[in-house]
């Protein structure tokens, strides 16, 4: 009975304890509620028209590469290869690194054809500038990386497994909360350069608004860096990453190129309010809350779905990515809400290339940020609260 109940419990506290990390790290001030608008009154038929056809078919590619990815998955549990049954007897650690590396190369794979249309199809709206061989090359890097990533999270899942057991979760939960914290600190250094070119702002009226902006939120952004996005993009936007000595703004070149200054220190100063609140320790804090309830969940999904399978074996392997992939979705979307509601504290309502208004469950599942009606409503309101307090 306890087994029986095991499962079903550890799924109902994941989500729960998610959603109650929602609640306890949501920021206080969300600034003032968005006026409700009409997309018609900013944006053409036409172009909610096109952006509607555009959101339509990306989504259905969206499905579609989650359920073929789920497909290979089932099928590698239910259908493993001889040789997956076979393999490791001597050599438990260096089989469970090559298992789920080749997984992880695999799901690329079948899901690569996906991956081309929905490119083909964002490059016939504009929004793709980058030729096909450079997509090849960044597909061929991000699927090497993953295989490396992959292949050391199945090493140390068969360590844990055969070291602790059934407790292998808790070991584990300490393993995603180290590594959350350094691929945070680490990716603007070492993983970031491999896809673009950094250049630091070191003079210039841009590094010079950004440093005021920075004063006057009273905050730290570590260094000032321009990024050859457009040769990939003609999205325009502005980020904060990296944790520590590793903090830094990020400004797209094309935002400096194709917007005013004014323009550009919105964007800017929307990135600043999250180094205000902090949203990177607080998004790694918001990990550290969730992860322990999450990798129970897939810890006791995992050894359902492995059936006869022997614990700590990489045939036990597919199951417990199989796992991952059913509960990562549940927790993201409620983790999402958090992402909506730090978007919108930092009063982000600048306007970026993308569905000005999707539809509500659009949103709420797949929404990390405000939506694009949702951010000029906001801009609106707080328009009419300086006019009253004026």
């Amino acid at each position: 009975m306890r087994r029986t109940l095991g499962l079903p419990i550890a799924l109902v506290a994941a989500v729960v304890v998610a959603e109650a990390a929602v609640l306890l790290l949501r920021p206080r001030d969300l600034g003032p509620e968005p006026v409700p608008l009409e997309a018609r009154a900013y944006f053409s038929s036409a172009q909610l028209e096109r952006a509607q056809d555009f959101r339509t078919g990306q989504l259905w590619l969206f499905g579609a590469s989650l359920l073929i990815e789920a497909g290979v998955l089932i099928l590698v549990v239910r259908k493993a290869p001889p040789p997956l049954r076979s393999v490791g007897p001597r050599h438990p650690v260096l089989a469970g690194a090559a298992v789920t590396a080749a997984i992880s190369v695999a799901l690329g794979l079948a899901t690569l054809p996906v991956s081309a249309v929905a490119r083909e199809r964002a490059k016939d709206v504009g929004l793709v500038t980058q030729s096909w061989l450079g997509w090849a090359g960044d597909v061929a890097k991000s699927q090497a990386i993953g295989a490396v990533l992959w292949g050391a999270g199945g090493a140390l899942l068969i360590v844990g497994m055969r070291r602790f057991g059934r407790r292998w979760w808790i070991p584990g939960t300490v393993v995603v909360i180290v590594f959350g914290v350094a691929i945070t600190y680490a990716s603007p250094i070492v993983l970031d350069p491999l896809f673009n070119k950094f250049t630091v702002l070191s003079e210039g009226r841009t590094r010079s608004d950004v440093l005021e902006l920075a004063r006057r939120a009273k905050v730290n952004v570590g260094k000032v860096y321009e990024v050859d996005a457009s040769r990939r993009t003609t999205a325009s936007n502005a980020y904060v990453t990296g944790i520590g000595h590793s903090k830094r703004v990020v400004i797209y070149d094309n935002l400096l190129k194709d917007f005013t200054p004014g323009e550009v220190r919105f964007v800017v100063a929307h990135e600043l309010g999250h180094v205000r609140h902090r949203d990177v320790p607080r998004g790694l804090l918001y990990l550290a809350l969730v992860a322990p309830f999450g990798m129970f969940a897939v810890a006791r999904l995992g050894e359902r779905l492995a059936g006869d399978e022997e614990p700590g074996s990489p045939a036990a392997l597919p199951a417990m990515l199989l796992a991952i992939a059913l509960i990562a979705p549940a927790i993201t979307v409620v983790s999402n809400q958090l992402s909506r509601q730090v978007e919108r504290s930092a009063e982000a309502f600048g306007l970026e290339i993308s569905d000005p208004d999707p539809p509500g469950w659009v949103s709420f599942l797949l929404g990390t940020h405000p939506t694009t009606m949702q951010r000029i409503g906001q801009a609106e309101a707080a328009a009419k609260a300086s006019s009253r307090d004026g």
